[in-house]
């Protein structure tokens, strides 16, 4: 599993991990994961300043470090 695509797809998305050695399953797995995405409202204001908030956090920061 620590194995990465070498780039992303057409879509623009990154590239991702390889989840299985069979290519079409692990295809077939990024598809459901991009549905389930796709499907997602966007985040509220509120939402991104929340998340902005716990990741400038110092100590955050220092254990990303």
């Amino acid at each position: 599993m620590a194995e990465v695509a070498s780039a992303g797809d057409i879509s623009g998305r990154p590239a991702r991990p390889v989840r299985f050695d069979d290519p079409a399953r692990n295809a077939a797995y990024w598809a459901r994961i991009d549905a389930i995405v796709d499907q997602a409202p966007p985040f509220t204001d509120t939402q991104r300043a929340i998340i902005r908030t716990a990741f400038h956090q110092p100590e955050a920061r220092r254990a990303a470090a």
